[in-house]
């Protein structure tokens, strides 16, 4: 381990680890986490990838916005879940000479690993979830190199409990939180004009591209008010995971277009297929008393889960009076 690494680690050690939900026993340090779980719970974990050329670009986005985003990733399927976030682990990949810098001394510019952490944790201060540990790795390729980065989170719901993709039912009320398209929105400027986006280095709702807000405390409150019956969250568009959910459940469903909350800016083909919106997808049973707002966050009903009909399409989009099929374009990597 070279004094660079160690150095950086151990601002990382100072920094981590810092209030959460005091189930991590042992964090960065050892050899491996330890963590606690409480009894009547189970623990759910995810984990994603932050990958340069594919999910951002060095040139575009913050070191910040790209630390931020990568812990969002994996706290919004912790919200889908309902669960609560216990620990999380990043592993990092970057060419060397985004490792130069001084850490901590305000007399030298921080390197880009630095405000990468920064992004990450400020955002894991804002939900109390410690960052327990994970891997720094310089990336191979030489001047080719691209930044990687592996976020694995842990949660904990009541046993049982867990919203699932599977859950749905056939008449089941279909709904969204938040508005849809504005990160599709966003990037559509950014590509148009990258240098209008330079020097955002801190977190705000107004750019959903760059800083996206996960749902937990939305998540939870589904959970604890046993309003939600199946969930996914929207982050490769509402038509691809729409899908997802329709297939895990065995279903069909029906999205009224009018009825779709579109963000600023966007169209009504960014709210279906853009992606990168990481609010809530969820299902409830059609007579439940389902809140416009949920932990500060708007609630809207979209449309209704059908049973499946052979021949009939997967997905219905009711638009001016008529009926087509929504077929999913959203993100898919493959």
């Amino acid at each position: 381990m070279g004094e660079r690494e160690r150095d950086i680690l151990k601002e990382i050690r100072a920094r981590a680890g810092r209030g959460g939900s005091g189930l991590l026993r042992v964090g960065i340090g050892d050899d491996a986490a330890i963590l606690a779980v409480r009894p009547g719970e189970e623990l759910v974990v995810t984990t994603d990838f932050s990958l340069e050329d594919v999910h951002f670009r060095r040139g575009w986005h913050p070191p910040e916005a790209v630390g931020h985003k990568c812990l969002a990733r994996g706290l919004s399927d912790i919200a889908a879940m309902g669960a609560r976030p216990v620990a999380a682990f990043v592993s990092l990949a970057v060419p060397r000479e985004l490792t130069r810098g001084r850490s901590g001394m305000r007399s030298w510019p921080r390197s880009w690993t630095d405000r990468f952490y920064d992004g990450l944790l400020a955002l894991a201060e804002e939900w109390s979830v410690p960052l327990a540990g994970g891997d720094l790795a310089q990336a191979p390729g030489g001047v080719r190199a691209r930044v990687a980065a592996d976020i694995v989170l842990v949660g904990a719901v009541e046993r049982g409990r867990a919203l699932l993709r599977s859950g749905a039912h056939a008449g089941d009320a279909l709904y969204v939180t938040g508005t849809l398209g504005g990160a599709a929105a966003e990037l559509r400027a950014l590509v148009r004009s990258p240098a209008r986006f330079r020097g955002m280095t801190t977190a705000t709702a107004e750019h959903p591209h760059f800083f996206p807000e996960p749902r937990i405390g939305l998540g939870r409150a589904l959970v604890r008010r046993r309003l939600a019956i199946a969930a996914i969250d929207i982050s490769d568009g509402l038509s691809v995971d729409l899908q997802h959910l329709c297939e895990e459940s065995g279903l069909r469903a029906e999205v009224e277009a009018a009825l779709l909350p579109v963000g600023r800016g966007a169209t009504l083909e960014d709210a279906l297929h853009g992606g990168d919106d990481y609010e809530l997808l969820f299902t409830a049973d059609a007579n439940a008393r389902v809140p416009r707002s949920i932990a500060g966050v708007p609630v809207r009903r979209v449309g209704r889960m059908l049973r499946r009909q052979a021949g009939r399409p997967r997905m219905i989009l009711l638009r001016d009076g008529r009926q087509t099929e929504l077929r999913a374009q959203g993100w898919q990597h493959f």
